[in-house]
């Protein structure tokens, strides 16, 4: 039997880890986004929102995380807090969203490198992209048919072009920056008081959290970390305040080169290729050309990385008889979750051509689509579900030991599920035609039917015996009476 993993992982590792999950292309496709939610430069009040919500969110993340640093992060936490009432349902319907929404990630990276695609070949049709996203999803997967040794030294090298593709968009935005286009507003920007501020809100903070999405990367890494009490709730704080720094220093420096309206004319470059444009304006097309490679690469290594870790997810739960066995196989000769690989792959591949067919690209980009889908399923059994665990396990487990307890609870709790809730309620309005809360719900529906399916095939609850079982908590003191 396997030894537990070696805890070697440091603060400043973990750190970039949580980055580096962060910055993909996210930041490069979704300017447009943000500025059209808003109506104007006003967009940077979307990244500040998005960066409180995952701070808030992140603290949850930070207590479960130092008081159950295991391999799993959340259906670790779902599993010891819902085992009492309903056995291994919530951990089961985590898996079970995770399989959807992980790949609508991946689905905006395949998105985001066919956008850039097109400042380089401007004459591509709907159909040609469609082909090249499937190709370059096929390609991910097949990159993926090896061991995992052979791939860390290839996401490395795309990490570095991710860094160096931000940092080249920032530089060259700030040698021609225009304070005025920046943070010159449109009158009534911010008006409290109409109900199209707060639904722009909405779909910004949306946008704006998909951003941030990935400071958790490390509480799936919890029994790796050195000191996990100290040094998981820092990872996460200081990844987010860093990423925070990024995004607004790209945001306000694209703000100050391209005109604002220009992002929102799809006959523009600047809709679709923001970066680009700005390489373009400000140290001419070669510039932009070499920048915009760099931009594939780093989308090409978001998805890469996305679908690694990913395939893991069930994989890892199978293994802990949490999900269905055939998860839990490996490849015969290169160790890696066959089952995973392929239906998250598959999944990957449909959500990418089905947001590009879906509405208009005038009134639905594909990555507002993608977004909105992905945010809703994990809402409900991520989320939510994460917060009221850590309410039921400072109620069920007293004696669970918490290295980290929550700063200034529950206020961040509160601040989470509000922001949660508005992205999850302003869904269909922001929307109109798309129904992500209802497919959102068909699909945790499904997850049940699922559930009733398996737990009968396992002989588990509510088909058997229901398993207590508290892995993380301390001994109960000799004189303590039991509860």
């Amino acid at each position: 039997m396997s030894g537990p993993l070696p805890r070697r992982i440091g603060l400043f590792q973990a750190t970039s880890i949580n980055m580096s999950q962060m910055v993909g292309i996210g930041p490069f496709v979704t300017i447009p986004l943000m500025v059209a939610a808003f109506g104007g430069p006003q967009a940077v009040i979307g990244f500040l929102a998005g960066a409180v919500l995952a701070l808030a969110d992140g603290l949850v993340w930070a207590e479960l995380g130092a008081a159950m640093p295991g391999a799993g992060g959340t259906y670790i936490y779902l599993r010891e807090a819902f085992q009492y009432r309903s056995g291994r349902l919530m951990p089961f319907l985590f898996v079970w969203t995770a399989i959807l929404f992980i790949p609508l990630i991946m689905s905006t990276g395949v998105q985001g490198l066919v956008q850039y695609l097109t400042y380089l070949w401007p004459s591509m049709t709907t159909g040609q992209g469609d082909i090249v996203g499937l190709a370059v999803v096929a390609l991910v997967v097949l990159l993926l048919w090896r061991r995992v040794e052979s791939i860390g030294r290839i996401t490395v090298v795309m990490w570095a072009v991710m860094i160096v593709s931000v940092v080249a968009v920032i530089l060259a935005a700030f040698t021609h920056f225009h304070p005025s286009m920046a943070f010159t507003w449109p009158a009534h920007a911010v008006d409290l008081g109409h109900g199209s501020f707060w639904l722009g809100f909405a779909s910004g903070l949306t946008i704006g959290i998909y951003d941030y999405l990935g400071y958790n990367t490390t509480a799936y890494l919890g029994a790796e970390l050195k000191d996990p009490g100290r040094v998981l709730p820092r990872s996460v704080v200081y990844s987010i305040l860093a990423v925070m720094v990024i995004y607004l220093g790209m945001q306000i420096g694209v703000l100050g080169v391209i005109p604002w309206h220009d992002m929102l004319d799809p006959n523009n470059v600047a809709s679709q290729s923001v970066a680009s444009a700005v390489l373009e304006k400000t140290l001419g097309k070669g510039a932009a050309d070499v920048v915009t490679v760099l931009i594939l690469i780093t989308a090409f290594a978001s998805v890469v990385t996305g679908l690694l870790g990913g395939s893991r997810v069930p994989f890892d739960a199978a293994r802990d008889k949490v999900f269905f066995r055939s998860f839990a196989k490996l490849h015969p000769r290169h160790d890696f979750p066959v089952l995973g690989l392929l239906v998250m792959g598959a999944i990957t591949a449909a959500g990418f051509v089905l947001a590009r067919h879906v509405g208009t690209s005038a009134t639905h980009p594909p990555l507002t689509v993608l977004i909105a889908l992905l945010t809703t399923v994990m809402v409900i059994v991520q989320s939510f579900a994460q917060i009221a665990a850590l309410l039921i396990l400072r109620r069920r487990q007293p004696t669970l030991s918490r290295p980290y307890r929550m700063l200034l609870f529950p206020l961040p709790l509160v601040i989470a599920a509000i922001g949660w809730a508005v992205i999850y309620c302003y869904a269909d309005k922001a929307n109109p035609g798309i129904h992500p809360i209802e497919w959102s719900l068909a699909w945790v529906a499904l997850g049940l039917i699922s559930f009733a399916i398996w737990s009968r095939l396992e002989k588990i609850w509510p088909f058997g015996p229901k398993e207590i079982h508290e892995e993380f908590t301390l001994p109960q003191p000799e004189e303590t009476p039991a509860p």
